[in-house]
């Protein structure tokens, strides 16, 4: 298989990245090892860091090299930084995991002497000889930048770094008819509610499994979402028909702190169960495409587009910053390009 590994930690568990450019074919076939997981974070696939798969992805013993002492107390000073100014956890593990790289890589040099032109060898020498994603190389450039700007006050300009142009994908965005037969799949009312809240809503799943009953407002049929990506609240729609089926599952569930509840009370669902939940959905709806939870979430800012909805009341729900991020949705409407007739139909 035409793919990159590189050992990292995810959720304080070690793990292989598995890195390789969009395809069908090796999607299912990453998705036959025991516990392949999709990180959205890190843009990559990772499977259990065990002896058999490290055989099987060639991971080399130079990976198990850590960065030096001074590098380690680096790592750890920039961690209580970004702890101290809030980041996400996910962007925590990211940047840390991105630094520890870096730092292994000149592990025989003090970080103090690291200059630009250090980092720029190691972009050509270590990223783009082994062809690591350009999401991956975007990560560690932004975090080299962050850590000698704030840990060692020392200016990397990040100009004279090759960083890539960023890929320009079309999100994935599922037909109205695959919606509906993804959310009926589950006879369980939980699961479908999940499921049915993700698209009705266009949440995040971490949206989704923080949200608590005090965020549901029956009265203005309103959900307000709390902290979320970007540290923003913000507000959400509920359609009386997901408002309906909400009341039936709090009467069956009552859930006390947060609105889906794992199998503890008072703690949130796990995101991998919630992913099975979704993954059991395909498969009884018979949907082989690799759709992910996130996918809901473009299809119902498309499938709000195609109805005529204002492209800034689309940005506004979905909490985007920019209106360009909202924009690339009409690049897969297909309302507009479904009354374009062919030349072909007038021969």
């Amino acid at each position: 298989m035409n793919w990159k590994s590189a050992l990292i930690k995810h959720n304080g568990t070690d793990r292989i990245a598995v890195y390789f450019e969009k395809n069908t074919e090796l999607i299912a076939r990453i998705k036959t090892f025991e516990d392949a997981r999709w990180s959205a974070s890190r843009r990559c696939w990772h499977v259990p860091d065990t002896d058999e798969n490290r055989l099987h992805f060639k991971i080399e013993l130079a990976q198990n090299l850590t960065p030096n002492e001074e590098g380690i107390t680096s790592i750890d000073n920039f961690r209580k930084y970004l702890l101290s100014k809030r980041y996400s956890p996910n962007t925590i593990t990211v940047y840390c995991d991105a630094l520890r790289s870096f730092l292994t890589f000149y592990r025989n040099k003090s970080v103090k002497d690291i200059t630009n032109e250090d980092v720029i060898l190691y972009n050509n020498d270590y990223i783009l000889k082994n062809k690591f994603s350009v999401s991956y190389q975007n990560q560690i450039v932004n975090a080299i930048k962050l850590f000698f700007r704030t840990v060692y006050e020392k200016s990397i300009q990040v100009e004279k770094i090759h960083r890539p142009k960023r890929e320009k994908k079309l999100p994935n965005v599922l037909s109205k008819e695959e919606v509906k037969a993804i959310l009926d799949a589950h006879s369980n009312i939980k699961h479908k509610m999940m499921l049915s809240m993700i698209y009705s809503c266009g949440l995040r799943c971490g949206e989704l499994l923080a949200l608590q009953p005090v965020h549901i407002d029956s009265k203005r049929n309103i959900v307000l979402l709390k902290n979320s990506k970007g540290k923003k609240d913000r507000i959400a729609p509920l359609s009386p028909k997901i408002l309906e089926m909400l009341r039936e599952y709090y009467k069956l569930y009552k859930p006390t702190t947060y609105l889906f509840e794992g199998q503890t009370e008072g703690t949130p669902y796990s995101d991998k169960s919630l992913q099975q939940v979704l993954k059991q959905a395909l498969e009884k709806a018979k949907i082989t495409k690799p759709v992910t939870l996130h996918w809901l979430r473009h299809s119902y800012a498309t499938h709000l587009l195609e109805s005529g909805t204002d492209l800034r009341y689309i940005q506004e729900l979905l909490g985007h910053n920019s209106s360009k991020t909202t924009e690339i949705y009409t690049h897969v409407s297909t309302k507009s390009i479904q009354q374009i007739k062919s030349p072909f139909d007038d021969l």
